[in-house]
């Protein structure tokens, strides 16, 4: 009997009503606004600056709505059970016409996203393999081909609801395509754990 065996497959964690519709509006009507800083890609996307959870009772609510979450996902990352906190947090406002470069993000273990407004469905985060990753050096890429999960260069998320949220490695590439439709509005974040031990060499985070 033949077997296909995925090897070392990347998990991606999506948590359907991760936060409540009340606190959804709370982070839209309070941080929409404070979304000042220009995209660097694109001029109909802009982010507020960097925050942590103490800076608003909203994001307090939103830590502990998220970090049992990390728990669970970080077991699946490192095979045990640790303490994780959040490095930052920031509110995306993209509007119509908007997208966000291909990109992954620095000097953290686990990221997420959490959706706060509808999203259009050709704008949905779009995942994706590393540029220069092992792959063939040709392609077999055409009208005739069917693309599954060993052979595709792109994943695109499924539609995600207000108050929807996915995790995933901070290493992943994803982005988000043009947006055709209505102010797209997402919360996004990265974690780090407190500890890494490799057989007793231990790095400890803090902040």
């Amino acid at each position: 009997m033949q077997d296909v065996i995925g090897l070392f497959p990347t998990p991606l964690l999506r948590i359907p009503d991760a936060i409540g519709p009340a606190l959804c509006q709370g982070l839209v009507t309070h941080f929409s606004a404070q979304a000042d800083r220009e995209n660097n890609a694109s001029a109909n996307l802009s982010h507020t600056a960097m925050l942590k959870p103490s800076d608003s009772p909203l994001l307090v609510e939103v830590a502990q709505a998220v970090t049992p979450h990390l728990s669970e996902f970080g077991v699946l990352l490192f095979g045990e059970r640790l303490g994780w906190s959040l490095k930052e947090m920031w509110v995306n406002v993209l509007e119509r016409g908007g997208r966000q470069a291909m990109h992954n993000h620095a000097n953290s273990f686990i990221s997420g996203v959490v959706y706060l407004t509808p999203t259009h469905p050709d704008a949905r985060t779009v995942f994706m393999k590393s540029p220069g990753s092992t792959d063939f050096a040709f392609r077999n890429d055409h009208a005739g081909t069917v693309t599954g999960p060993y052979n595709a260069d792109k994943w695109i998320s499924p539609q995600p609801e207000p108050g929807s949220m996915v995790l995933f490695p901070s290493y992943l590439m994803h982005a988000v395509p043009p947006n055709p439709g209505e102010r797209r509005i997402s919360l996004a974040f990265n974690a780090i754990p407190t500890r890494l031990d490799s057989w007793g060499y231990t790095v400890s985070f803090s902040g």
